[in-house]
């Protein structure tokens, strides 16, 4: 057992966690930790993966603060017991499901947005009643830094710790008897934790990932679908999970949509993106050769430059690309975006069905028949109809996966709810007593049958 789960599985049973008091202050204290720390957090993330300090703020620290504003706001009635009714079996009894944190949470955030997937899980664990091991992502190391940094001065170890380390530390950590494992990064990686957390029968959340489409259809506001589709596909250089993975767009309005696109590409982004200093870089060598090879996948009709010292990929998108293109084959992760058309939405919902579901969905078009055929004829973990991202932002909208994109789901009370063991509890009358259930009663069995027959 690695020492700091000994010590926190301790200190989690002297009852410390379980008042309403206890977790409401914690998630003030780390608001409070957000706002004291939010100079170095800025810069770790500038210094790391060279993200703009608007979009470092909006994109992790604002989110946090929205995610814990929203526990503080709703806490104490998430915590209460929920009386639910009871069948005339149970006549006379009370039934309650009551909240019950599972223990020892492990965190294990990747390195896109790792302030923010470090934390937000953390959220809803401590509001919960756990107690938190964190582990940084090693690829942000200034980052995963600050992190251990402000969590060491604002929570003592034996409630919030922070393990830095490889996967061998991961390893240490997994191997020892957590009550909760709570996981965000690739599927290979996922697997391995989920095998992991099943020789101990750990239950988990994998947040993972996939190829998540976008799809134009030709009755969309092309527009808005360039706009909203360049923002969401190549914010934080197109290192996000939800991210546009590949383009889907109908033959009727390829061409239109794919000047759009480089226009917003140019507004966003510049004449010369590689020189923009708010440009997110590639967070290392691995990642950035990887990428780069993707682009002989297909013809490059926009981007396509690189800065190898730097390492930064330009906005790129990529025509004539083939489903069996290497960069179909696995999610990118990258400022890449293939482009396909098709002739029809039967097609897409095969195309798209034909392979793992993905995390997220996004869809273009203003007919609602055509919006609700998508939605519901293609499975996936969430998405926008006529936008991207935006449906990770609303707090009251659970996320996460479905098959190979996650297990389980969290934001807002799904966050209490995915660290909280729901115990259900029938409190039983003394005043009577219905014999007619026990071994001996006469008119047990025809009692039974008039009730469930």
């Amino acid at each position: 057992m690695h020492p700091i789960v000994d010590q926190q599985k301790a200190w989690f049973q002297e009852g410390h966690t379980s008042n309403y008091e206890f977790r409401k202050d914690q998630l003030e204290r780390m608001r409070k930790m957000l706002d004291t720390f939010e100079k170095p957090i800025l810069d770790a993330l500038k210094f790391d993966l060279n993200k703009s300090e608007y979009e470092a703020y909006a994109s992790e620290i604002a989110f946090l603060k929205s995610e814990i504003r929203h526990h503080l706001k709703d806490l104490k009635k998430w915590m209460q017991p929920h009386k639910v009714k009871a069948p005339l079996t149970h006549t006379g009894s009370k039934n309650y499901i009551y909240k019950e944190p599972y223990g020892t949470v492990l965190v294990i955030a990747p390195w896109n947005y790792p302030v923010q997937l470090a934390l937000a899980p953390v959220i809803g664990a401590i509001a919960a009643g756990n107690t938190v091991i964190i582990k940084p992502s090693e690829l942000t190391p200034t980052v995963s830094w600050v992190i251990k940094k402000m969590v060491e001065q604002y929570f003592s170890p034996e409630y919030i710790a922070v393990i830095e380390g490889d996967k061998e530390v991961t390893k240490q950590l997994t191997d020892s008897p957590l009550d909760y494992i709570f996981f965000t990064g690739s599927v290979p990686v996922g697997k391995i934790i989920m095998e992991q957390a099943s020789k101990r029968l750990i239950p988990v959340t994998l947040e993972l990932g996939g190829k998540s489409p976008s799809i134009v259809h030709k009755d969309a506001n092309l527009e808005l679908a360039a706009k909203r589709i360049v923002w969401g596909k190549f914010t934080n250089a197109g290192q996000t999970c939800i991210a546009p993975d590949y383009l889907f767009v109908h033959h009727e309005v390829k061409e239109e949509l794919l000047r759009k696109i480089d226009e917003y590409i140019t507004k966003f982004y510049g004449e010369e993106p590689l020189e923009n200093p708010d440009y997110v870089k590639v967070v290392n060598d691995q990642h950035f050769q990887r990428i780069s090879d993707y682009l002989k996948s297909g013809t490059i009709l926009t981007g396509g430059q690189v800065d190898e010292e730097r390492r930064k990929i330009e906005p790129t998108i990529l025509d004539c690309v083939a489903w069996e293109a290497p960069v179909m084959q696995d999610e990118i992760f990258g400022p890449i975006l293939p482009v396909l058309s098709y002739e029809s939405l039967d097609e897409v919902i095969h195309q798209v069905n034909n392979r793992p579901k993905p995390l997220a969905l996004y869809y273009f078009g203003e007919k609602e028949a055509d919006q609700e055929r998508i939605i519901e004829s293609i499975g996936f973990g969430g998405g926008c109809i006529n936008d991207t991202l935006y449906h990770i932002i609303n707090p009251h909208l659970p996320f996460g996966g479905v098959g190979e994109s996650g297990i389980g789901q969290y934001h807002g009370k799904s966050s209490f709810d995915t660290f909280t063991h729901h115990k259900s509890i029938t409190k039983q009358t003394t005043k009577f007593d219905q014999n007619f259930r026990y071994p001996g009663s006469e008119l047990g069995f025809k009692i039974i049958k008039r009730i469930f027959g």
